[in-house]
């Protein structure tokens, strides 16, 4: 999409939200990265689907992989966290480093470490939850 195409959105709330729902994530270049607050309003940042940066210099191919890559962690008001770390094409042993590679990150964010950490499970979609801390 282009500025005229945002535009045509007008701040309208509900094609904003409608937009944001629709993609899971978004890429823009540096000019139009700071039009967007002033075109669309606050509406993709209260979604927390605010563009990435995308640099002329940068080959778009690499940053759509890194923003697929890339995970969130978001804690609501419970103190449980769910977090998505592969999928079903992915070996045992990517699955393992993308685990270890998100719990150490995790681990970080806590102010007293793992002593915040009550335990850890890891789930497929169907499967049964394991305890692994």
């Amino acid at each position: 999409m282009d500025a005229e195409a945002l535009k045509k959105l007008n701040k309208n709330k509900k094609l904003v939200k409608k937009l944001a729902k629709k993609y899971d994530a978004f890429i823009a270049s540096e000019s139009l990265i700071r039009q967007i607050p002033r075109i669309l309003g606050p509406g993709l940042n209260k979604a927390g689907k605010f563009p990435s940066l995308l640099t002329h210099n940068e080959p778009m191919v690499n940053k759509v992989d890194e923003v697929k890559s890339t995970i969130k962690f978001q804690m609501k008001k419970t103190l449980c966290l769910a977090v998505a770390i592969g999928h079903v094409g992915m070996n045992d042993d990517e699955l393992v480093n993308n685990i270890a590679l998100g719990i150490n990150f995790l681990v970080s964010l806590l102010k007293k470490n793992w002593q915040n950490v009550r335990s850890l499970y890891i789930k497929s979609t169907m499967g049964r939850p394991q305890r692994i801390y």
